[in-house]
């Protein structure tokens, strides 16, 4: 899907959408997390990727791959035509279930993290957090990172995920997330306002 109003597959599976910055490792999160080593394209150039591009798994739902966000080197024109696709999917997909959040474990939140997490907060959209890259820490880093970028986004630890592509930690804890969220029901049925009763005379 390359455009607000353009094409997207006709789809009435749940779906789950992935959001992160360029160079979050979302693509090898997406491989690892369906044990497919080239579903979603990794490319050595954040930014690269354009489109929200959607996976279909197991005939039971699908993975929705947002363009990242924030990488310095794609021009603000760019940026600008990617915000209304993003934003008017989250928006506007009927059949989006939640979305899973990846930031870097290395690097505090930036601006644009904490701007994604607030508009999703707005949406009440069910979100989880994923810090991703924690292979590139020592294994006495991690647990203390976590609980510290938990704490600045003002997040209970057991709602953020440390994760690994490479060594697979946090695989199994990401896929019970995500079936849970393809699980439940839409979360826009219970925030959209009801018509008022017609009062009797």
């Amino acid at each position: 899907m390359a455009s607000v109003d353009g094409w997207r597959p006709v789809n009435e599976l749940p779906e789950v959408a992935f959001a992160g910055r360029s160079n979050v490792g979302k693509s090898s999160l997406l491989n690892r997390l369906v044990r497919h080593k080239a579903m979603a394209r990794v490319s050595q150039t954040p930014g690269r990727t354009r489109e929200i591009n959607f996976f279909r798994v197991n005939d039971r739902f699908v993975l929705a791959d947002l363009p990242g966000y924030g990488y310095a080197r794609i021009s603000k024109e760019r940026r600008a035509q990617w915000q209304p696709l993003i934003e008017g999917y989250l928006r506007n997909s009927p059949a989006l279930r939640g979305v899973v959040l990846l930031m870097d474990v290395r690097h505090d939140p930036t601006e644009d993290d904490r701007g994604m997490l607030a508009f999703l907060a707005e949406l009440e959209a069910p979100t989880v957090v994923v810090l991703t890259k924690i292979d590139k820490l020592r294994a006495r880093e991690v647990e203390s990172r976590v609980a510290e970028i938990a704490s600045s986004l003002e997040l209970e630890h057991d709602q953020v995920i440390p994760f690994s592509a490479l060594t697979n930690a946090g695989r199994d804890e990401l896929a019970e997330a995500v079936v849970a969220l393809v699980e439940q029901p839409s979360w826009r049925a219970a925030t959209t306002p009801q018509p008022a009763e017609p009062s009797s005379a």
